[in-house]
């Protein structure tokens, strides 16, 4: 019956449900995007390794900009390679060690010029703890690093930037900083990140020990990346690296600690309670236009009572209890409102493919925001079509009948 009411007057009920369509649009569709480009950033975070502590001069966690404490960390040590060694011995929870040094430099082939490219210089296990997926060609063998031989690993965009395609590069010499370079491999196209990372597209990656012949170290922004065992916490990693390091430096006690261990979880963290506050902003904002929707609900609803005052009536009369007219308005409300939100979740379906392609990153509809926004319908179509109801149980059947 409540939805024989709602087809008799098409036109009012898609007004009615209108104000809810764009309620649930609004709500469903910036969680939507939120929840997307979070879970985009988080994986971009998992990128730069799981379990994964950054050793280095510089604390990752104090934030940027005019704030930041340099002053604190600038007279502070670099990482050495020798301390990369160190730690392996003394750190048994350390799974994986490695080391990098970078610069950015000009790349040459033939009379082509590539200016602002990232040379990275790693270790041997730097692969393990983050990964890199050759498209072309191979990586680096153990037998290149010990040797520190003269080959590199290329970025996709670099590759087709310098030689016209990226098929073409393997097997070429390249020039950087006056030294000769054979490529033999193109890591596999990863994207832009949103959050800097190591970018591998528009960059190479070459053994360390020749690496260190055309960089100077010490200026290089040298790190030390170290996985945790699989088994282990990395606050765990993290407690048994400061042992390591403070011996290493042989640092007393009373001195504070002249090293900084970044952990890649901290940054995670660090980011779910940022979208934390940004969710709350959009529902705070999004949530005006659903209260709209179910005042213009309640509207409905109270005209729609006055309009079947009669039918109330004689049901009634004929038996019919208070609390069988109150689930009749308030089904016809929750239904009126269940479709509206449907239709909004429709509506930010077909806005998600797009912004897909827009954005750059999977925008999807979670199945978590599918069943809020249905659980929202029904109490917004409960709240709105409340009083209407009871007013409607609440007739005299008399009086009603009367003003039929």
């Amino acid at each position: 019956m409540a939805l024989q009411e709602l087809w008799k007057n098409k036109l009012r009920t898609f007004l009615s449900l209108f104000g809810i369509m764009i309620g649930i649009f609004c709500i469903i569709g910036v969680l939507t995007i939120v929840n997307s480009l979070e879970r985009n950033i988080q994986n971009e975070v998992k990128a730069l390794g799981t379990n994964t502590i950054y050793l280095d001069k510089w604390d990752y966690t104090a934030g940027g900009g005019p704030n930041y404490p340099w002053w604190k960390y600038i007279n502070r040590p670099v990482p050495k390679y020798d301390e990369m060694k160190q730690i392996m011995v003394r750190t048994p929870s350390a799974k994986y060690v490695s080391f990098k040094i970078d610069v950015q430099d000009d790349l040459e082939f033939e009379d082509n010029r590539l200016s602002g490219v990232q040379l990275y210089g790693i270790s041997e296990q730097f692969n393990s703890i983050q990964p890199i997926e050759i498209q072309t060609g191979r990586y680096i063998s153990d037998a290149e690093f010990n040797q520190g031989s003269n080959v590199m690993v290329i970025g996709v965009t670099v590759a087709e930037k310098l030689f016209g395609a990226s098929e073409r590069a393997v097997g070429k010499l390249v020039s950087a900083r006056g030294k000769k370079f054979q490529v033999i491999g193109i890591i596999k196209k990863q994207g832009k990140s949103m959050i800097g990372g190591w970018n591998f597209d528009e960059n190479v990656v070459l053994p360390y020990k020749y690496a260190r012949t055309i960089i100077d170290e010490k200026r290089s922004n040298p790190l030390i990346m170290i996985q945790g065992l699989d088994n282990l916490s990395s606050k765990a990693l993290k407690d048994d690296l400061t042992g390591t390091m403070r011996a290493i430096h042989k640092l007393s006690p009373k001195k504070d600690d002249d090293f900084s261990l970044n952990d890649v979880n901290d940054f995670s963290a660090a980011i779910s309670q940022a979208f934390v506050s940004l969710n709350i902003g959009g529902w705070a904002i999004t949530g005006l236009s659903l209260i709209v929707g179910m005042f213009g609900v309640a509207n409905i609803m109270f005209v729609s009572v006055r309009e079947r005052t009669g039918q109330i009536g004689l049901k009634k009369a004929v038996g019919a209890k208070n609390r069988v007219i109150l689930a009749e308005f308030l089904l016809e409300s929750a239904f009126l409102c269940i479709i509206g939100g449907l239709i909004g979740l429709t509506l930010v379906f077909l806005l998600s493919i797009p912004l897909t392609v827009l954005m750059k990153f999977p925008v999807f509809i979670s199945t978590g925001n599918m069943a809020l926004a249905i659980i929202i319908c029904i109490i917004v179509g409960v709240l709105a079509g409340f009083i209407p109801a009871w007013q409607a149980a609440r007739m005299d059947p008399v009086e009603a009948i009367r003003s039929k």
